[in-house]
């Protein structure tokens, strides 16, 4: 009862690198244990600095019936744009794990891999449940050359989602470099870097992963073209009411002024909502051919404790999590 175990996180990556296909596969379950009413994801809290506008502090609790085992507790993730001008990334996090039994803590990961593992799954589920109604043409464009980026990348792949030609733009363009540089090296992709966002608008499955404040793409997705709208608020409220949307979760998504919440302050409505990707996954709600879709799957905490309890039980199997003797004070009550 009393063991508590910190997961670094050199040993994170390493699990998570050797795991894409099943941390896809977790992050569905996920989903559909949501849908099932076996969560709990009460809203993220906000922490901001009046003097760093740009920064937050986001605090993700949650509780998951998961099939190895319930499991509660909670994400704090930092995102500083500002790190990437040091050259480090900008989001940082942990992960506390929670014994459902008794409460007591288990164990602290370290989460900025968890965090993006999580996020990018999420992509893939998406595209992966799309694909068998709007079959890529191999065209996909990628608008932000980071972390969140590059790891949608590899989960795309993982899960076989046709990638014949990447383009990628990026406001810096060393970072776009080094993404066309992965792609074509670690992942033998036809890659290139484009000088400007319209560029890479047309492509079939657009990535947007910024970290925009405001809307900045207003051009309608066509018939047929797939935006996986990893980023908060990329699209403007026009091109969301124009398409097709899958939503992770709808009240978590109405939030923040994101694309989806500002098309929900404009029109008064949530009509323009198709489904969640449970519905996609689950074939209650399929898209129209004849229309663009928009996934803006903004990540829940659930799918956090997914991720992090796979990658605590590795880390166990293979002796790498660090056993922290004596963390708790008091044992006994008396």
């Amino acid at each position: 009862m009393f063991s508590f175990e910190v997961v670094p996180g050199r040993v994170v990556k390493e699990v998570l690198d050797a795991s894409l296909p099943r941390v896809v596969d977790l992050v569905q379950d996920a989903y559909l244990r949501h849908d099932a009413g076996r969560t709990i994801n009460p809203d993220s809290y906000f922490l901001r600095f009046p003097a760093k506008p740009d920064a937050r502090i986001i605090a993700l609790p949650a509780f998951a019936d998961l099939a190895a085992a319930p499991v509660a507790g909670i994400k704090w993730i930092a995102s500083f744009p500002s790190n990437v001008r040091r050259d480090v990334p900008r989001a940082s996090a942990v992960l506390i794990l929670n014994d459902y039994e008794t409460g007591y803590p288990t164990a602290l990961l370290e989460a900025a891999s968890i965090s993006a593992a999580r996020t990018a799954a999420s992509a893939a589920v998406a595209a992966r449940a799309l694909a068998a109604h709007l079959p890529g043409n191999g065209e996909v464009s990628i608008i932000g050359a980071g972390v969140i980026a590059r790891t949608i990348l590899r989960y795309l792949t993982a899960v076989g989602h046709r990638v014949d030609r990447l383009r990628v733009f990026d406001l810096h363009p060393e970072s776009a470099d080094n993404l066309v540089r992965l792609a074509r090296d670690e992942l033998g992709l036809i890659a290139e870097r484009v000088a400007t966002a319209a560029e890479v608008l047309t492509a079939q499955t657009v990535v947007t992963a910024t970290t925009a404040g405001a809307p900045h793409l207003a051009r309608p997705l066509e018939p047929g073209q797939i935006a996986l709208n990893i980023s908060l608020r990329d699209f403007a409220p026009s091109v969301v009411l124009g398409a097709q949307n899958y939503l992770d979760d709808v009240e978590h998504c109405m939030k923040a002024d994101t694309s989806p919440h500002l098309a929900e302050q404009e029109t008064g409505n949530r009509d323009f909502v198709t489904g969640t990707i449970a519905d996609l996954v689950l074939g209650r709600a399929l898209p129209d051919p004849g229309r663009g879709v928009l996934v803006s799957p903004f990540g829940l905490g659930v799918l956090d404790l997914a991720v992090g309890q796979h990658v605590l039980s590795v880390a166990r199997e293979q002796g790498l999590a660090l056993e922290v003797p004596d963390f708790f004070g008091e044992t006994q009550r008396w």
